[in-house]
């Protein structure tokens, strides 16, 4: 596949290399000249332009774009990048680095197929990191919905009984489970829950603290506060 990304910061660079890695072919464009000479050094297809310049995306030939990810630091740049993108018919993928925005685009930018805050991601990551436990946030899916890994602990209410016998409350979801030690897969009704497994479930945030008591349990819960 190939797909155009918009700026060269550290959240394009880090996809662009991602997707070199798994033989995608990717352009980048951004605007800074030094950078773009750096970039075409180390063996990127770049090119020194305006994302949100019309000239300089269709030059890129977007009716053969599989997606444009805009992902600079400038939002207008973005939001324009994806516009242009989405009347080719692209795949688009909208950065969005401040939550006061998300009601804007919530409201203007319902043709963008993805919208990503990294630094609400970043912060997910550094929740995990600090607090451990027995309890994940995978990714915030909107604002009323987390994805979740939850470990069954030896206080687990359900240790020991199979997820055909797991009962969550309305507004959640499992959506994937592994044994411990093992990948996760999507779920087997007959699956027994043993101290270690995982389960990946989606919820509400009204409900997802009870989710985690059904899953966890209350000293599960307590660990992965730290002790609070």
């Amino acid at each position: 596949m190939r797909f155009v990304i918009v700026g060269a910061g550290r959240v394009g660079m880090r996809t662009a290399r991602v997707l070199r890695e798994e033989s995608h072919e990717v352009v980048i464009v951004d605007p800074d000249v030094t950078k773009v000479e750096r970039l075409a050094d180390a063996g990127f297809e770049v090119i020194a332009g305006d994302g949100s310049d019309e000239t300089t995306l269709l030059d890129l030939e977007l009716d053969d774009i599989d997606g444009v990810a805009a992902l600079s630091g400038d939002l207008t740049v973005n939001f324009i990048a994806c516009m242009v993108g989405k009347r080719h018919e692209c795949r688009t993928v909208l950065r969005v680095d401040n939550d006061d925005h998300e009601y804007m685009i919530g409201k203007y930018a319902g043709d963008v197929d993805e919208v990503i805050y990294p630094e609400r991601l970043g912060a997910i990551a550094a929740k995990n990191a600090l607090v451990g436990g027995s309890v994940k946030a995978v990714a915030d899916i909107a604002h009323n919905l987390q994805l979740v890994e939850l470990t069954i602990t030896p206080g687990s209410p359900m240790r020991g009984y199979s997820l055909s016998e797991l009962e969550l409350p309305a507004d959640s979801r499992v959506l994937a489970f592994g044994k411990d030690g093992d990948r996760l897969q999507l779920p087997d009704a007959d699956a027994s829950l043993e101290v270690g497994d995982r389960v990946v479930a989606i919820a509400d945030f009204g409900v997802l603290r009870e989710v985690e008591q059904i899953i966890v349990g209350e000293s599960g819960r307590a660990l992965a506060q730290g002790g609070a």
